[in-house]
């Protein structure tokens, strides 16, 4: 039997997502008229803290009841049903934002929060996060968490209403990522 082949290396993630994956309104989960409305953003942070201006950050969120939609169709969307699932390129300073609605808690006991995939030039592989509401108090997977690095998880209210969260990829206030089975290494 012959030898196996050894797998061939790695590639990064980005920057040539720019030309294919970002779609017109692809970070409007809900249209910005709606009423309830908010808008989630932040900035995308290297290891040395500088802004990264080719990443792509994606959302999947619960409604407001707390229930996950499993509607196709997503990049189609009619302006009608919620997907919970949109997709926003990062601008030329690392910013990126989301028009959406605040998540119900998706289970008894657990807190809402959004789930978030970052992907960015240099990584092998995409990141996977989470952003929990202000004022989490306890939850089942937060709690699981160092105590020094829960803050790293927490959205915040600003004073116009909005949620930030920003994400760093490394260093010393990098955002704590989830690893899945399957998804490779981190």
């Amino acid at each position: 039997m012959p030898e196996p082949l050894p797998p061939t290396p790695g590639q990064t993630v980005g920057p040539f997502f720019h030309y294919a994956l970002p779609y017109a309104r692809g970070n409007e989960l809900v249209p910005p008229a709606t009423p309830g409305v908010i808008r989630l953003h932040g900035t995308v942070y290297d290891g040395a803290g500088e802004p990264v201006p080719e990443a792509l950050v994606e959302i999947r969120q619960a409604d407001g009841g707390g229930r996950v939609p499993r509607l196709e169709g997503s990049l189609r969307r009619d302006g009608m049903a919620f997907t919970g699932w949109g997709r926003a390129a990062t601008d030329s300073v690392g910013r990126y934002s989301f028009t959406t609605c605040e998540p119900g808690p998706a289970g008894p006991g657990t807190a809402p929060f959004f789930s978030l995939v970052v992907f960015a030039r240099g990584l092998l592989n995409r990141l996977f996060t989470r952003a929990y509401l202000p004022g989490t108090t306890a939850d089942p997977f937060l709690d699981s968490v160092e105590p020094t690095r829960r803050t790293t998880l927490l959205a915040a209210r600003e004073d116009d209403g909005c949620l930030r969260f920003d994400i760093h990829l490394q260093g010393d206030r990098e955002t704590v990522f989830l690893h899945f089975p399957g998804h490779g290494p981190r």
